[in-house]
Parts: structure tokens; sequence; C-alpha cells
């Protein structure tokens, strides 16, 4: 009999740049900073973990160091400051607007970007009283806090910095350049960044850079090629051979290809791993390949967790890597995975351009497609069925009625968001285990947002009543419970609640267990029967269901509409709340919604090779 898996025990992720285990001492000189401040006691040990030591110190110094604790926004640091400072205190305090700068580009981080405008930051300030926008932006890259790049591209992206540019580039924003031959010109354009983002940035383009360049033939493709299970998968079988960076492009039903590649790979006695988002993604490509150990998700390869390891000299011991879900990989992981892997080594990026982006700051996917850094695969294997067919069209705009004989797609309007609600429950419960034969546990449901009369907390609540009522005497959850675990931002791991005791709540996360602290819970766990489709992204069901209440339509675009109905394996339905909203949505090309600097620095090093 085979061992059972030890149970993985969760533990709270180190916030950036933490203090280990800060000494209690700090945490009180901390809190009694705060104390004097009007500021919560329950902002002690963050600030200590955050700040460091001398955090009371740090406080005292520079009030509105506060904003770098999560949570925290301009008004509560202002009210501190002033609490603390008295008539000191100003709107130009220089601290004050280094502080606000920070703080805005942490927030557009959380959105995806990796640099902001500095007119779009000039203007925020603006809007919290800052009379001199400019100067506080100067005095800010003067001092380190953000990093200046400018953009004299014709097609807008933006440049790197120049020796020397940082304290003139924010002026050079607002004066048209001239050129005593040609006149004035256009005025160059700023964009500030945070270090850490640049620097990921720019090691993930030397990273890919060095791949591209580093790669060796180390055996004879032809013949893998030759058997390929598809033109599409000996078109990259061929192409990984010759090149070491590759991207792949492609549906669900695309995944196959890679799978071939690793297959392949392996056949002709390379070490070729792949990699996904979700553990049901490492599930299905394994399956693919055939082989239980051919796949693991890039979380768990980048931590040890799983994996082959790393050889004596650091690296990843692979020789070729394909990456799925790679519209997922944000800038950091992307840096992260290209240092790990040796000169010589293959790396695949393969995904669905049309799914949402990732989590974390940064394109990466979509800017090393747009830079042409590499070979580009496209795939000519279409997504089969009703579901195929209806995800194929939103992906071009167009939201088309298909043949569904079986089925396959069912679309379900509703009034508002009460019946939007009772519909799910109605679904989720009985028509599709009845009609489409699909239980409830194998069914999803996918909403817009969390919020919201409809949104995935309303769902949860109704869908736990109905499938899995309960006291919910662990921190709200009960044994059956279907959840959410959330290990770290961005990623979503479901699994079911097995029982809770005095070391913490047990799940069963896809067959392996893992106990969650009590004092971890509710940061770190949710009700799952629905989730949002950012949650989604990288899984798939037999079944998933919809709902799209009226309040959402803000929230929809054509990525999201393809990302959702994209999820079902065998039936969709949709709870159709938002009238012409959702061909709205579909038809609208999607807008370039994240600012990066990766394919301008890709295509410098192209550049610079060429």
């Amino acid at each position: 009999r085979r061992t059972a898996p030890a149970p993985v025990r969760e533990r709270a992720p180190e916030p950036v740049g933490a203090d280990r285990g800060a000494a209690p001492e700090a945490v009180a000189a901390v809190a009694a900073v705060l104390a004097s401040g009007g500021a919560p006691e329950s902002l002690a040990a963050p600030a200590a973990g955050t700040l460091g030591a001398h955090a009371d110190d740090v406080l005292r110094e520079d009030p509105w160091q506060l904003l770098a604790l999560p949570g925290v926004g301009p008004e509560q640091a202002d009210g501190f400051a002033r609490a603390l400072l008295g008539a000191e205190c100003g709107p130009d305090d220089e601290r004050r607007t280094d502080a606000l700068i920070g703080w805005l580009l942490e927030r557009a981080a959380l959105q995806g970007h990796t640099a902001l405008d500095a007119a779009e930051v000039r203007a925020a300030l603006t809007g919290r009283a800052v009379t001199d926008p400019e100067a506080a932006v100067e005095h800010a890259v003067a001092e380190g806090v953000v990093l200046v790049f400018q953009d004299d591209e014709e097609d807008g992206e933006e440049d790197g910095p120049a020796e020397g540019a940082q304290e003139e580039a924010p002026a050079a924003a607002d004066a048209p350049a001239v050129d005593r031959e040609a006149g004035p010109q256009e005025p160059v354009q700023v964009f500030l960044g945070l270090d850490r983002y640049a620097l990921a940035e720019e090691s993930l383009a030397d990273g890919l850079a060095r791949l591209v360049n580093a790669v060796e033939k180390d055996a004879d493709w032809s013949g893998a090629a030759g058997s390929a299970p598809s033109p599409s998968a000996a078109e990259l079988i061929r192409t990984a051979a010759a090149h070491g960076l590759v991207a792949h492009t492609g549906g669900e039903a695309a995944r196959a290809e890679p799978a071939a590649l690793i297959a392949a790979a392996n056949g002709l006695g390379l070490r070729a791993l792949g990699t996904t988002h979700s553990a049901d993604g490492a599930r299905r490509l394994a399956e693919a390949v055939g082989d239980p150990s051919a796949a693991v998700t890039l979380a768990g390869l980048l931590s040890g967790a799983e994996g082959p390891g790393r050889d004596e000299e650091g690296a990843l011991a692979v020789d070729l890597l394909v990456v799925l879900d790679a519209p997922q990989v944000d800038v950091e992981t992307g840096a992260m995975l290209v240092e790990a892997l040796a000169d010589g080594a293959r790396l695949v990026l393969s995904g669905d351009p049309g799914v949402l982006g990732s989590a974390g700051a940064g394109r990466v996917f979509a800017d090393v497609l747009a830079a042409r850094a590499c070979p580009q695969i496209v795939s000519r294997t279409p997504d089969p069925g009703p579901i195929g067919e209806l995800v194929s069209g939103i992906g071009v705009g167009e939201l088309n009625q298909v043949a569904a004989p079986g089925r396959e797609v069912v679309i379900v309007p509703v009034r508002d968001a009460g019946e939007a609600v009772h519909r799910t429950v109605q679904l989720v419960a009985d028509s599709v285990p009845r009609a489409i034969g699909v239980p409830s546990s194998e069914t999803q449901v996918i909403t817009v947002g969390h919020g919201g009369s409809a949104g995935t907390r309303a769902l949860n609540e109704a869908l736990k009543q109905r499938l899995n009522p309960g006291p919910g005497r662990f921190g709200g959850f009960d044994p059956g419970d279907r959840i959410a675990r959330v290990p770290a931002p961005g990623r979503t791991v479901p699994g079911v609640v097995v029982s809770a005791d005095a070391e913490g709540l047990h799940l069963d996360c896809g067959g392996t267990p893992v106990v969650v602290p009590q004092e971890r819970v509710e940061a770190s766990v949710r009700h799952a029967w629905a989730l949002s489709a950012h949650q989604a992204a990288g899984m798939r069901w037999p079944a998933v269901v919809v709902v799209l209440p009226g309040d959402a339509a803000q929230g929809l675009s054509r990525p999201w509409v393809y990302t959702a109905f994209g999820r079902g394996e065998r039936h969709l339905s949709v709870v159709h709340g938002v009238d012409q909203a959702l061909p709205r949505a579909v038809a609208q090309s999607p807008a370039q919604d994240r600012t990066t600097r990766l394919r301008t620095l890709l295509e410098a090093s192209e550049a610079s090779e060429g």
C-alpha cells in the first residue's frame, strides 16, 4: 500500500522586507507611537515587521511611512501625521509626497502596471492637495524613491533611463524638445517605476536574451517531429529543437501540442518538464503526456516543493521547460524563472492570449509576443464542440449563437440579482445534475466580483445553505464545504474541508492534505462554490455556471468573458441579466490595460544583438 502523503501545514507568507520575528519590545515601542498618533494598535506588529526593529523611530521621523502597511490609505496616514507633527504637517511636506508617490505606484502594481506615466502621477498628487506636483516628482526621483524612464519611441513604448536622466526627465515631459534643424519636436513621455519591478523586467529581458543565444544542438529531433500527433505539434517540436526560446499560442485543445513536445523530448533522453498555473492544469497536462511526473505547478517548481530540484550549480535540473498558462506569469515570477534556468536550456512559453492576465504586475507573455523576441507558433487546433465554437468567436469579438443539441450551452435570462442567485442555486443543485449528468461537486459557478448582491460572497452563502448547510463552527466552515485556499496573492487552490480541530482546518486540496492553522483561516481560506474569473484562470470543470447580474455590466470585458466561458468542458450555463452589455463587451477590442517596459527592453536587446 502506498503511504499517505504528510499534510502540508500552511505558514503565513513573509511580507516583503519583513524583519522575521519582530521582538516584543519593538512591537511595544511601535504600539506606543501609534497610540500617540491615534492609529490602531493592530498595526504595531505589521509596522515592526515591515519597517524594521527601529520602526518606532522611523514613524516619529516620518509618519507617512505608515502608508507602507497594507490597508492604510492617505487619509489615515495624514491623520496620523497631523497628530504627531501638529503645525509642522503640511500637504507639500516632502516626506508626504515621497510616500504618496510610492503608494500610487504600489497601487498601480496591484492593477498590473510596472510603471506609470509621470503626468498621471502628477495629476494624482494634485488630487491629494499637493500644490507643486512637478517638484514632488523631481524630489522623489532625486531621493531614489522611484526610477524614471523616457519614451522617445514612435510606437509609444517606454525606453530605458538614460545616464544622468533621473533628475531632468520629469521636467522634460512638459517641455517640447528642440532640434535646431527640424524645429520643435513632440514632448518626451516620461514614466515612473519602483525599482523592484524595474529590476525584475531588466533581469527577465536579460535572461530571455541569454536563453535565445545559448541554445545548442543536443539531439536529432527529426524523428520526433515526423511522428507528432498533429501538424501544429510537429511544427512546435521542430521549432523548439532549433531555438532556446519559443512562444506557442492556442486554446484549450492546443495544450496537446506542448504535451507532445514534452513526451518527444523525454523520448530523446532530455530532461523535459511542463508547468502550469494550477494543480488541476498540471494533472491534465501530465495525463496528456502520459507521465505523472511530467508536469508540476510553476509555483511549486520555483519553491522546490515540486519537480526535479536544482543541480549542483543551483539551476533547475531541466533541459526543456514548457510553461503553460503563460499569461498568468507576472514579471517577478518570470524573472525568478529565467534566472533559475541554465545556459543551453530551452524555454517554451505557451498560452492563450485571449484570457485574463496575471494577478501580479507585468504582462510577460503579451510583451514577449509583441516584441517578437522569439519564434511564435500559432496552433491550428480548434477547440471542439459548441463551447469551443462559442469561445473562439468571443476571441475575435463575436458573440454568436451556436447549435447545442446536447444542451452544451444554455442561456438563462434573469431580471434582477435576486433571481440570478435563485436560478444559479437551482442550476447547480438540480438542473445540471439532472439534465446534463454532472454532479454539483463538479459544477463551478463563476461571477464578476466578490461584492454585490450576486457576487461570490452572496452566491457562496446561498449555495452553502442548499448544498452543505451547517453552523460553520470553525471560522464559518463545516466538513464538506468547497473552499479556495489562497497560499499566496494571485494563487487559488480549490479543495474541500475534511475536519477541524485544535491543530487547524484540515483540507483536501486535490488529494493533498493541508492543515491551515486557526489564525490563518480567515486570511487564506474562502468558500468556493462561486469564484471570480481571475480565480478560475488556469482551471476547468465538467460544468460551469457563469453569473452575469445587472450590476456586473461595468466589470465585463472581452478577456473576462473569454476566460469565464472557457472554463467549462462539457456544459456552460449563462445566467444572463446584463442585456446588451454582454455583446458590447465582447465586441469592444481589448485595450492595452497595463503599462510595462519589458517589450521595449526585449526590442532593445534584439536590436543590440542585430
